[in-house]
């Protein structure tokens, strides 16, 4: 019988991971030498522009290995992007082969690109569907991560599904990591979890994958606004609308708010004038000078709370609402919601009542919808509301809103609408040159009586597309050189 002396098994010295690396925090939406992802020790070597190798695993070192002529040489981290640590660990513990361009500086070589090369055994990525490059391009457009505590534990595997499979959602997850908000992070690892269970029906896995690849294919971005030019914002007003200079004076004051907090104010805008006198051309405008992308919400067609909120998922047919929809459309967390006609947003005809599923959204403490299960951050979310009356809109969401009142155009007003902007925007639409259509005084101030009594310029717009509409069937059908208007013409066309 063979006997074991187990005093003389030695075991082996577990030696403890080496982090070389200090973390610097950034949110600079592109890496340069100035501004890289990481900086490399070229103390004992200077190394190319353009650099091949693997990052080491970092539960041993954090380091890259650089592929030479002569063989493998290690170079330390010495500093790294606090948003890009998760990745670098990642590409390391995966071995992916990637290639760096940087550029020696004093103080190390500065990389500032990083882009996969080859696959090798047990590689997760392939050349051809650019997860590294959409991951490297999602970090640089979020914000630094905050100083809470990492949370480690979550498991890899791998393959080279697309982003919309779980394996992909689970690699953006821990290359990810704090550029997500805490709790989208913690709902996503419940979700991943279901989403992977043999416990639960096939139907629950599906409604729990495609609500992360909903979740995750948007940019959480933190509430912090970069300062917005003035003088900028007051050319896009002038291009898009005429006159209105109270309203203009209301919004470029809203600008400045911003600039000074580099927040959103707590109350968004609510616009109110009659039809036609350009609500909603004031809210795209704000949405071009906030820079932010924007969703339309139309409330006359909205007839149940559902629309909005999304419907269970135990609900086989189970989808989002319409106002997760426009996060997920929007690609990122902080857009412009323009809620059209919200004097409309009591009617609903289906059960509750879309008025009360608005209060959520405005309040800027979370929106939850029914088939995401997740509270959905809205601190970025700017809300601009158009109405005819707000007689018609109730006292808790008209609290949400800084009123402006939009008023009618003046007789005045209207006429330079019709013959500097209108007329002319048709005319050029259609081909037409200023010399071949002739539109007098006593034409301008026809059209303009004509619509007096009706509120807003669509009337007149309509008339522009008429006149020239004929001016241009005279000129090809009876081949005439110009035609000129007069009041008894424009009469005869309008009546």
């Amino acid at each position: 019988m063979p006997v074991f002396d187990f005093k003389e098994k030695k075991t082996e010295e577990v030696k403890d991971p080496i982090c070389t690396y200090t973390v610097f925090k950034s949110s600079a939406p592109k890496a340069t030498a100035d501004l890289p992802l990481l900086v490399l020790d070229n103390s004992r070597e200077q190394w190319n522009r353009l650099s091949d190798g693997v990052f080491t695993d970092q539960s041993q070192r954090s380091s890259f290995e650089f592929a030479g002529p002569s063989g493998s040489v290690n170079s330390d981290i010495l500093r790294i992007d606090a948003r890009f640590t998760n990745l670098v660990r990642w590409l390391g513990e995966n071995h992916i082969h990637v290639q760096l361009s940087g550029e020696n500086r004093p103080d190390g070589y500065a990389v500032y690109k990083i882009r996969e090369t080859s696959i090798g055994g047990g590689s997760k990525l392939s050349a051809e569907d650019g997860f590294l490059q959409f991951m490297i391009d999602r970090l640089l457009s979020s914000s630094a991560p905050d100083d809470t505590p990492i949370d480690e534990d979550a498991d890899i595997l791998g393959d080279d599904m697309k982003l919309t499979s779980l394996q992909s959602i689970n690699d953006f997850l821990v290359c990810a990591g704090r550029t997500l908000p805490e709790e989208i992070r913690l709902w996503a690892r419940r979700n991943l979890a279901v989403a992977r269970s043999h416990e639960v029906t096939a139907e629950e896995r599906r409604h729990a994958q495609r609500a992360l690849s909903i979740m995750m294919n948007i940019q959480w971005k933190n509430d912090y606004f970069e300062p917005i030019d003035p003088v900028q914002a007051r050319r896009i007003l002038d291009e898009s609308l005429y006159g209105l200079e109270k309203v203009k004076q209301r919004i470029i004051e809203t600008i400045i708010q911003i600039n000074r907090t580099h927040t959103l104010p707590a109350y968004g805008l609510l616009l109110v004038g009659p039809a036609g006198t350009g609500k909603s051309q004031i809210a795209y405008a704000v949405a071009r000078i906030l820079r932010l992308p924007w969703t339309t919400l139309d409330m006359s067609s909205i007839n149940d709370a559902e629309q909005l909120t999304g419907s269970s998922r135990i609900y086989s047919n189970a989808k989002p609402g319409i106002i997760m929809e426009a996060f997920a459309n929007a690609g990122e967390s902080n857009l412009v919601f323009i809620i059209n006609e919200l004097d409309k947003a009591a009617s609903g005809k289906g059960s509750g009542n879309p008025a009360d599923v608005l209060l959520t959204l405005l309040d800027n403490l979370g929106f939850t919808d029914n088939y995401i299960e997740c509270t959905i951050p809205t601190t970025g979310v700017y809300p601009i509301a158009t109405a005819n009356e707000k007689d018609q809109i109730s006292a808790p969401l008209m609290s949400r809103f800084a009123v402006i009142d939009i008023p009618d155009y003046t007789r005045e007003e209207k006429k330079v609408i019709f013959s500097k902007f209108a007329f002319p925007k048709v005319l050029k639409r259609m081909g037409l040159r200023d010399n071949e259509v002739i539109m007098p005084d006593e034409a301008v101030n026809a059209v303009v009586d004509r619509f007096a009594e009706t509120t807003g310029i669509r009337d007149l717009e309509q008339a522009a597309e008429h006149l020239a509409a004929n001016a241009l069937y005279r000129i090809e059908a009876e081949h005439m050189e110009k035609v000129c208007f007069d009041a008894g013409t424009v009469h005869e066309l309008l009546d």
